[in-house]
């Protein structure tokens, strides 16, 4: 099979790396692109950054969210994680013939919702309509545009020992509200997506003055793709604590039952920052005071040890690799 495409090169795990790596960076290499954040800053009459993303999410609609909310809240999320104060986007739609036109309204006008409450402006657009049969209802691609302040640089490459690695919250809720929509399972809890706009969240670290290194939401691939990546760019070692990291209870439980590791599904309104020690708990306090930080939380430090690997100490205070998912965990979550 490695001559085809797999569906699991689009977990965001090492199959979606080595494509990267192998496939698409060796046509491309350029200083701006290999640094490989979630959106390039450049200068051009002041510092801007840009991004792309593409959303295949099925089902289109699922607790929390659908297509069209995901679309505006993942591409706002990709600049504010490199400091930017998103402005601009693009949303460019692949329609399946026969897809309902009152599901293509609703979900522009999440659309719509979503790029108000971001406080972002869609400016450009494209639609396009395809045979039934060659697309699966709606495909979005988006760009947006940022402007990135004097004085900020953040980048996944900037750990550096003793640092202290938080989490905006709960994590897993995304993963497992588009999964249960998908397959129809139920819960005894309820579990919505976690899909929101990060950008105000930034602002409100940002104005901390705390030293903030690095920043990425860990979307698929999870908070285990994400901290594996940060170790990888950085050249450091990322240490965390399992009793530290949280996880709403419904999610455990879902997560127990189908075998699903919490660290390995995929988030879209969650942040991971990587901040100097010193500032730490200036950035924290500012997080819990923003409604989408109010569980936000310590869970571990950069070291000098193990260098390019993360490492958790579990509840039962024995310690284990945490390796980026190899595989598929769950297709199609964004």
């Amino acid at each position: 099979m490695e001559d085809k495409i797999l569906l699991a090169h689009g977990s965001g795990g090492k199959l979606s790396h080595d494509l990267i790596s192998k496939n698409f960076l060796p046509l491309f290499r350029n200083p701006l692109l290999d640094k490989l954040d979630d959106a390039a800053v450049f200068e051009l009459n002041g510092r801007l950054a840009f991004t792309t993303d593409s959303y295949v999410v099925n089902p289109v609609f699922f607790p929390g969210g659908d297509i069209g909310k995901l679309a505006v809240c993942g591409t706002v999320n990709d600049l504010a994680m490199s400091g930017a104060t998103p402005l601009y986007l693009s949303v460019a739609l692949v329609i399946e013939e026969g897809f309902p036109l009152a599901d293509l309204q609703r979900v522009m006008k999440s659309v719509q919702s979503a790029a108000e409450e971001a406080e972002v402006q869609v400016i450009t657009g494209d639609t396009k309509v395809v045979n039934r049969g060659s697309a699966d209802g709606l495909f979005i691609n988006t760009a947006g545009i940022g402007v990135v302040p004097r004085g900020v640089d953040i980048s996944g490459a900037s750990a550096r020992p003793g640092d202290r690695v938080v989490i905006s919250g709960t994590i897993g809720e995304h993963g497992i509200a588009v999964m249960s929509q998908r397959e129809g399972l139920r819960f005894s809890g309820s579990i919505e997506s976690d899909c929101a706009s990060l950008n105000k969240l930034v602002a409100d670290m940002l104005a901390t003055g705390g030293r903030i290194h690095c920043l990425r939401d860990p979307t698929r691939g999870g908070l285990a793709g994400t901290l594996n990546e940060f170790a990888a760019q950085s050249g450091a070692g990322i240490k965390i604590t399992e009793e530290a990291i949280p996880v709403q209870d419904a999610v455990h439980a879902a997560c127990e039952l189908l075998g699903f590791d919490p660290l390995h599904v995929a988030n879209e309104g969650k942040l991971v920052v990587i901040v100097d020690r010193d500032d730490a708990e200036k950035v924290l306090a500012k997080m819990r005071r923003n409604r989408l930080g109010k569980q936000s939380a310590i869970i571990g430090e950069v070291v000098a040890e193990h260098p390019g690997r993360v490492v958790m100490e579990t509840c039962l205070g024995a310690s284990r690799i945490v390796d980026m998912p190899v595989g598929e965990l769950l297709p199609r979550i964004c």
